[in-house]
């Protein structure tokens, strides 16, 4: 039988490396009580910010410092903890740091209220007579755009103490997801036991061998399905909390709250909603092509990820994935290839699944060092190109950081997906370009079609879920499994019944979304992918003027609002046209597609 190894069982070299972060934990514990002194100094501004420019500008100087150095201990001990979530040091660490930060959070949450409580024109006077402070120009501009969601001094200090009680419901399901929830074992193809995980899913989703597809489908559903009232609790747990920062905020709900953070208009959410609603029939068509590829009478769900065209290497090496990026970025330039290989050299990836790894992929880091990038390869063109998508995110990260200060090192995620998409779109373009036969390029375009499938069809329908079961919420409804679960089922049946048997199975699918627990984030991976999809056109037909664009689009960081980002990289998302314009593109594809099997 086939277990996950030990962490310590994997190579080194496929390992990232934190020492960069924290050499051992006498240093982090050395950090832990600087944030402290930190926590200190700043309370001393309180009351005083109006008093003169110089201690407004040496006010943000220390929360800026204090806030740097909690993230950085923060997202030491978290990502030590991913590791190995059944660690108990590290699950103490990260419960530590967790806890400073809240508290560092409440020590400077007088800062916001003190500056809404400036006149502008004093502000702008400071402004003046300081010119240090002209850097947090945008910063103050986006704090007086909110002004009437900025509460009280003791109110914000008491919203910023909750932030930890408020993130137990995301906490509880992270750790009962990767650490304490385990699957059977099935059979694979081979007839051999094989112990079912969450990185493994999709691979046994992709297997040619249809019944492992449902034995990996009903196995995985059925687990879920056991604690589906425990699951269902720690979703309302986040929906409570977000109507209750949304309300107390002063905001109408909290889509609006949670989109006005990027000064987003709801219409954004609502039009993109519309937009693909309106053309299911092209997801409906391709479902239609996948069907008769596969030579069914009726797809199922667990139908929905294994190729439709025979692979021409079964197993990506990790190196060749690797080699595999590289060129297909490099339309980027020298420049970012060089920070691509320091990436993929310098111990920035954790590459294999182990026991108690958290599961999926991400790209995280502190502003002082460099970013990281979690895996769980195993070896499919899917994680090659999640390898392409976090280091996009990774590049992201690395160019802020290098150009932007603190302040504004954190840009919105609403741009986040912007850069891991343009990777996923400029690899899919060289790996087109250089297939070696027909069959080849059926595959990729195949793998294309899905990937839009997967992060616009379905993150949209993930995105009127959350739209669904917040509003019910806000209007008194109970959200109970069960109800969740009917929901949920309505909507895959909305979206894929017209091809596809919607069995009862996939009505717990919610239960295993961790996205949901960032309430209305999924949407942006929706138009994300659209700009990516102009902008990557852009870099492929113009050359060197888009990359230009593009990279300073990258080193803007948050130093802007996301919309206006994006237009200056040569995309307007204040419309649907980016959206219909790639979902005329899916249409075209899956037209390409049929003509070739």
């Amino acid at each position: 039988m086939k277990t996950l190894p030990n962490r310590n069982e994997i190579d080194d070299k496929y390992k990232w490396n934190l020492e960069d972060i924290y050499e051992n934990i006498d240093i982090w514990e050395e950090d832990f009580k600087k944030v402290r002194e930190y926590i200190s100094k700043v309370v001393t501004f309180k009351g005083i910010l109006k008093e003169s420019p110089n201690k407004l500008l040496e006010c943000l100087k220390t929360s800026n410092q204090l806030m740097s150095l909690c993230d950085k201990l923060f997202v030491y001990a978290r990502m030590k903890k991913d590791e190995n979530n059944s660690d108990p040091i590290y699950q103490g660490l990260a419960d530590r740091a967790s806890t400073l930060c809240t508290e560092s959070y409440a020590s400077i949450s007088f800062i916001l209220p003190e500056i809404v409580s400036l006149p502008e024109d004093t502000l702008n006077k400071f402004i003046e007579s300081n010119t240090e402070l002209k850097v947090y120009i945008h910063f103050f501009n986006e704090v007086l755009r909110q002004k009437e969601h900025v509460l009280s001094e003791r109110e914000e200090e008491l919203l910023a103490l909750s932030s930890e009680i408020s993130g137990s419901a995301r906490e509880i399901f992270t750790m009962f997801n990767n650490a304490d929830l385990k699957f059977p074992f099935i059979k694979d193809e081979n007839g051999e036991d094989v112990e079912l995980t969450k990185g493994r899913y999709i691979k046994f989703l992709e297997s040619k061998d249809r019944r492992v597809r449902k034995d990996a489908y009903h196995a995985l559903y059925s687990t879920y399905s056991k604690y589906n009232n425990s699951f269902g609790t720690m979703l309302s747990g986040n929906i409570k909390s977000a109507k209750f920062y949304a309300t107390a905020s002063k905001y109408n709900s909290s889509l609006e709250a949670s989109l006005d953070a990027d000064n987003i208009s709801t219409k954004v959410y609502d039009n993109l909603i519309e937009t693909v609603n309106g053309n299911l029939h092209l997801l409906h068509r391709y479902l239609n092509l996948r069907r008769r590829a596969l030579k069914l009478d009726k797809l199922s769900m667990y139908d929905l990820y294994t190729p439709i065209v025979e692979e021409s290497k079964k197993s990506i090496p990790y190196e060749e994935a690797l080699k595999l990026v590289e060129n297909g970025l490099k339309p980027l330039g020298d420049e970012y290839i060089g920070f691509l290989n320091e990436g993929f050299t310098k111990g920035w990836i954790d590459v294999y699944e182990n026991q108690g790894k958290t599961s999926g992929a991400y790209s995280w880091g502190a502003y002082e060092t460099h970013p990281y990038v979690l895996l769980n390869y195993q070896g499919t063109v899917n994680d090659v190109f999640t390898l392409a998508h976090e280091m996009g995110h990774a590049l992201h990260t690395f160019y802020t950081n290098r150009t932007q200060p603190y302040v504004y090192s954190e840009y919105k995620i609403f741009v986040a997906e912007v850069a891991s998409t343009v990777n996923e779109s400029l690899l899919i373009r060289y790996m087109l370009d250089n297939a070696e036969n027909k069959m080849e390029k059926a595959y990729l375009l195949n793998h294309y079609l899905e990937q839009f499938r997967g992060t616009v069809f379905r993150q949209v329908m993930f995105a009127e879920f959350e739209k669904i079961i917040h509003a019910k919420y806000q209007n008194g409804e109970a959200l109970t499994a069960e109800n969740l679960s009917k929901i949920y089922l309505e909507l895959n049946k909305k979206y894929f019944e017209a091809e596809v048997l919607v069995d009862d199975a996939i009505s717990i699918e919610w239960a295993r979304i961790p996205h949901f627990y960032t309430s209305f984030y999924v949407y942006k991976y929706a138009t994300g992918f659209s700009s990516a999809t102009a902008i990557s056109n852009m870099i492929l037909s113009e050359g060197k003027p888009a990359v230009d664009r593009y990279i300073e689009f990258l080193k803007s960081g948050g130093s802007n609002y996301p919309l206006e980002l994006l237009k200056s990289a040569g995309v307007d998302l204040s419309t649907p046209k980016p959206v219909q314009d790639a979902l005329d593109l899916f249409g075209k594809t899956v037209e390409q597609l049929e003509k070739l099997i």
